[in-house]
C-alpha cells in the first residue's frame, strides 16, 4: 500500500512545531500561544478520526511546525538554532520508539490523559494547574525510559519552574505527533532517503495554510 505523505508531513510537522516551542522557551522564555494550545490539544484525542483532527482541523494550525519541518529538510552545515530543533526532533522520536516497547508506560500514560478531563471542565488547557499537570506525566511516563532531551537555551530560564512545566508538556505531545508519525507509515528512514518528497509535500502544504 502506498504511503500517504501528507498525513506522514503533517504528524512530522507537529514534531517539529513541539521542538520550535521548546526552542523558543528555553531562550524566550515564552513561545506561540495558539500552536501551545493546539498541541496540548493532540494529547487528548487518543482516537481521531483523522491526523487533521489531532490539530483541531486545520491546516494553518500546523504552519510554524511545517515552516520548522522545511527548515530542519534544508538545514545547512553549522547552522546552531537549526542543528538544536533537528536533534530536539530526533530526540521526540527515539522517546516514542522507547514508549512503543514499553506496554506499561502506554498503560499508565493512557490513564493520566484520561485523569486530565475532569481538570479541563474547570480549567483552561494552557493555565498554570493544566500545564503543571501535563509535565508531571512526562516526569513519571517519560523519563524513566531512559533517554533525557538536553534542552538549551538560557540558563536563567530553564531554572525557572513555569518554564521547566512548560518544557516538558510541549514534550509530551512532541512525543505525541511521534506517535501519530509511526502510526501513518512514517520511519526515520524517510528522513535520509525521502527527503526531497518530504520537501515537495511540505512546500505544497505551506501553500495551502
Amino acid at each position: 500500500m502506498a504511503k500517504n505523505y501528507v498525513d506522514i508531513t503533517l504528524a512530522l510537522a507537529g514534531v517539529c512545531q513541539s521542538a520550535l516551542l521548546v526552542q523558543q522557551l528555553a531562550h524566550h522564555s515564552k513561545c506561540d500561544e495558539h500552536p501551545f494550545r493546539i498541541l496540548l490539544h493532540s494529547l487528548l484525542d487518543l482516537k481521531p478520526t483523522s491526523v487533521r483532527a489531532v490539530y483541531s482541523d486545520a491546516l494553518v494550525n500546523l504552519k510554524i511546525g511545517l515552516e520548522t519541518l522545511q527548515k530542519i529538510l534544508n538545514i545547512s552545515v553549522g547552522e546552531e538554532r537549526g542543528a538544536e530543533l533537528a536533534r530536539y526532533t530526533l530526540g521526540l522520536m527515539v522517546l516514542e520508539r522507547k514508549l512503543n516497547r514499553n506496554r506499561s508506560a502506554q498503560n499508565k500514560l493512557c490513564r493520566y490523559i484520561g485523569a486530565l478531563e475532569p481538570q479541563l471542565l474547570h480549567c483552561d488547557i494552557l493555565s498554570e494547574t493544566i500545564v503543571s499537570a501535563i509535565a508531571h506525566i512526562y516526569v513519571d511516563v517519560i523519563s524513566p525510559l531512559g533517554l533525557r532531551i538536553q534542552v538549551t537555551g538560557v540558563p536563567a530560564i530553564l531554572q525557572n519552574s513555569q518554564i521547566k512545566d512548560k518544557v516538558r508538556a510541549v514534550l509530551l505531545a512532541g512525543i505525541r505527533s511521534a506517535v501519530l508519525w509511526q502510526q501513518v507509515g512514517g520511519g526515520r528512514l524517510q528522513l535520509m532517503f525521502s527527503r526531497r518528497r518530504l520537501c515537495a509535500q511540505t512546500k505544497q502544504l505551506l501553500l495551502q495554510c
